[in-house]
């Protein structure tokens, strides 16, 4: 039997759907060993975690105001639906719109968010009841922006006197930018006076690359390890591409620069030939991003797919594509990336074009892999593209090498492997070791 693990995070864990991240971490884990914590405001489905509690802004704001209501909510598995296409949001009407300028991340809403998710509020008894008949052994923190996530996972490991693993994939301690705003420069000392804090509790970390493992553990004295996400679409077997109508897919965020990036591939597949087309598929919501693909001509944007449709299409697909952004501000988000899409790419036996700056992280992850043709220079995409294209024999090679890069680093046995070991490691250094469970 595995430890009892609390995950504190965003959004609830699930295989098929945007935290999948996490199976690369719990994949054996028995449901009644895991339990999470989250702030996702849809109604959640069938997962991994045998129970959920459910903290959420609409009614943290409600308490804000004086409501006197319960601002947590219990899910069991047994009660919960089948399907993860729940799109059953519970904010509607003035309080959407108070949710969208809650997602938004910046200095101004993180600080309006601290103020609303007061530990009165959220700290009730319901919850500490709900902790106490789970006994967590270990909390995993799935790092965060917010003060609130952190918080919690803070005073859940004060309260129990357990260890805090941390799973950081993003640089949100060191990510600093110029800015005369006081407001950003206030919400940045807090939240890294916090940071500190929570690092000072006993516990590990684990990692999405080599590259932000040696900066953390360095910084903070951490003896985290690198975990490698992993992905469970199936190889097709290696085939050249189709060169007189290739079926180029892109499947992921388009923020952060990354719609303009598919807007140069575009053109640059134009260039090669007019009747080639890039599928564009992504949950993006907002027209501002989605406007520049759906201008464009040489762009088909087929919105949002649910993931077993990615597995699917992308197994049909010549060509799966990794895009990020040139610009400093996409780069200073984008340094340290190496999202579920580097893993599903390797694992799907199509030939990758990876496209953006070589400051990005998942750009120079597989610059460094050898298995995709790369391309970090805007003048040379056309040239790169029309390479890939043309020359069977660079794609059977990408291909072998992403057979061997899959097996070595993105191998979902030795993922859960590595980060048992951390949990075990952070539980018996941390003398919390509940001896009846092991």
């Amino acid at each position: 039997m595995h430890h009892r693990v609390l995950i504190v995070g965003t959004v609830p864990y699930n295989q098929k759907s945007t935290s999948r991240a996490f199976d690369a971490y719990f994949h054996d884990w028995e449901k009644e060993n895991i339990a999470q914590v989250f702030s996702n405001a849809k109604t959640p489905c069938k997962g991994h975690c045998a129970e959920l509690y459910q903290i959420t802004d609409q009614r943290m704001l409600k308490r804000f105001f004086g409501k006197k209501i319960e601002t947590g909510k219990i899910f069991y598995y047994d009660d919960l639906p089948e399907s993860w296409l729940n799109n059953d949001l519970e904010v509607g009407g003035k309080a959407a719109k108070a949710y969208r300028i809650g997602s938004r991340h910046s200095a101004g809403t993180h600080l309006l968010r601290a103020m609303l998710w007061r530990k009165g509020n959220w700290c009730t008894d319901q919850l500490i009841s709900w902790l106490d008949r789970f006994r967590p052994e270990c909390v995993f923190l799935a790092f965060s922006d917010d003060f609130f996530i952190p918080q919690i996972a803070l005073y859940v490991a004060e309260r129990y006197n357990i260890p805090i693993v941390s799973c950081i994939g993003d640089d949100y301690y060191f990510n600093l930018r110029f800015s005369l705003n006081p407001v950003y420069w206030i919400y940045k000392l807090l939240y890294r006076r916090y940071i500190r804090k929570l690092f000072r509790h006993p516990g590990s970390a684990v990692y999405i690359s080599d590259k932000i493992r040696d900066k953390y553990n360095a910084a903070f004295g951490l003896d985290g390890d690198t975990v490698y996400l992993t992905s469970e679409i199936e190889r097709k077997p290696f085939a050249p591409i189709d060169r007189s109508a290739p079926k180029i897919t892109y499947f992921g965020n388009i923020r952060m620069g990354r719609n303009l990036s598919l807007v140069d591939i575009a053109q640059s597949l134009a260039q090669i030939d007019p009747q080639y087309r890039l599928e564009v598929y992504s949950n993006e919501n907002d027209p501002s991003y989605i406007r520049p693909l759906q201008e464009n001509p040489y762009i088909l944007y087929g919105g949002s797919v649910p993931y077993r449709e990615v597995c699917r299409m992308m197994s049909q697909s010549d060509i799966t594509v990794i895009v990020e952004g040139f610009r400093k501000k996409d780069i200073r988000l984008s340094r340290y990336s190496l999202s579920t899409k580097a893993a599903d790419a390797l694992a799907s036996g199509c030939a990758i074009l990876a496209y953006g700056s070589s400051e990005c992280g998942i750009i120079e992850y597989m610059k460094s892999i050898d298995a995709a043709m790369v391309c970090t220079d805007p003048t040379k995409l056309t040239e790169c593209i029309r390479q890939l294209i043309g020359d069977a024999a660079l794609q059977e090679k990408y291909y072998r090498r992403q057979i061997t890069v899959s097996r070595e680093h993105h191998s979902l046995e030795k993922s859960c492997a590595t980060a048992r070991r951390i949990i075990d490691a952070a539980i018996d250094k941390s003398g919390t070791n509940d001896k009846e469970n092991i």
